[in-house]
């Protein structure tokens, strides 16, 4: 079945559309939309689909009015632009380096941003928006050090792979060695950070990813076909015109912010940028970076991880960094068997 269709605008503009792809984003979308309907209506309140979009829509009563907008919808848009974010972030990390290991959380970026928040939490004890900052600034300083150490003459795939496992070994233990020195209240508090978990989020959480999103989608989007070029490798971009180290640069840099800022809203939410961009890549079928598919798959799994966490194990709810590290280890395992009987590792 042919997919690939090409569009003229009236302006005589041609434009390839990969039929495909798009019905894959749409779907991916409506699911997440979906997700996200159905788990604002679940809790000790059930509210049904139906009263859930009306109260949207301003027309539902005091009570629902509440429980909607003020208690659950923060924490399903939270759990939408952290997964979206994730699963952007994974992609892009996955293209530069070609490789569908190379993701935040076998990178480091993840360990990095909780060394940030471990460092605020245990040697300074700092209220939620000082943890936040400092993830965020953990992830940076990360994502800097990773960068620098992966450079030769420029930043290739197995090496920026090998430079962030090593880093993600060293902040591991720099993440150890904090909560060894923290009394007991501060590592409680720290383990429960660490574990990934959209209990308690609100609109100061909504705000920050949303605009740093509406940055940064259209500055990635307006790369994907530099960087789906640079798939290809450095050669063939730099003869197709293509500034390979600057687009690497921006883009790394986006997916830095990107992971480090879900990771300062939610906690390291594990392997949710390792998963939804193979999982995007198979359901489309399509070859290049698959921005937008994987953005859409990560907004759908981490909502649908949440709705898990919370009604799967009967009254005891679980985070959802513990039902996406199980899920996400499972299929790292699958991909690793994978990857080993192509012969690729």
């Amino acid at each position: 079945m042919k997919t690939n269709r090409a569009v003229r605008t009236p302006g005589g503009l041609s434009v390839r559309l990969d039929v495909r792809a798009l019905t894959v984003v749409v779907l991916l979308l409506l699911a997440a939309l979906t997700a996200g309907v159905v788990l604002i209506g679940t809790g000790d309140f059930p509210i049904s689909a139906a009263d859930v979009l009306r109260t949207l829509a301003g027309e539902g009563d005091a009570g629902q009015e509440f429980i909607v907008t003020e208690l659950r919808l923060p924490r399903v848009l939270v759990g939408l632009l952290v997964g979206a974010s994730l699963g952007l972030g994974g992609a892009l990390f996955q293209s530069i380096s070609r490789n569908p290991l190379g993701s935040p959380d076998v990178l480091g970026l993840g360990q990095g941003a909780t060394a940030g928040a471990l460092t605020v939490i245990v040697l300074f004890g700092g209220t939620a928006n000082q943890v936040a900052l400092g993830a965020l600034a953990g992830g940076l300083v990360t994502g800097t050090a990773i960068y620098l150490l992966a450079w030769k003459r420029g930043v290739h795939g197995y090496r920026l792979v090998l430079v962030g496992i090593g880093v993600s070994a060293i902040v591991t233990a720099v993440n150890g060695y904090l909560l060894t020195k923290s009394d007991i209240v501060d590592a409680a508090r720290a383990v429960v950070w660490m574990t990934g978990s959209l209990d308690g989020r609100d609109w100061d959480q909504v705000w920050p990813l949303l605009a740093l999103s509406a940055v940064l989608l259209p500055l990635v989007l307006a790369n994907s076909r530099a960087l789906g070029t640079m798939e290809m490798g450095d050669d063939v971009s730099y003869a197709l015109g293509v500034r390979v180290e600057r687009v690497r640069l921006l883009l790394m840099l986006s997916a830095v912010l990107l992971t480090a800022s879900a990771t300062a809203a939610a906690g390291p939410v594990s392997f949710v940028a390792l998963t939804a961009p193979q999982l995007a890549r198979r359901l489309t079928r399509s070859p290049g970076p698959n921005l937008a598919a994987s953005l859409c798959m990560g907004a759908a799994l981490l909502v649908t991880a949440d709705w898990v966490s919370q009604r799967a194990f009967g009254a005891e709810q679980l985070p959802v960094g513990v039902v996406t590290g199980v899920l996400g280890g499972v299929y790292l395992l699958w991909l690793l068997v994978t990857e080993r009987r192509a012969g690729r590792i």
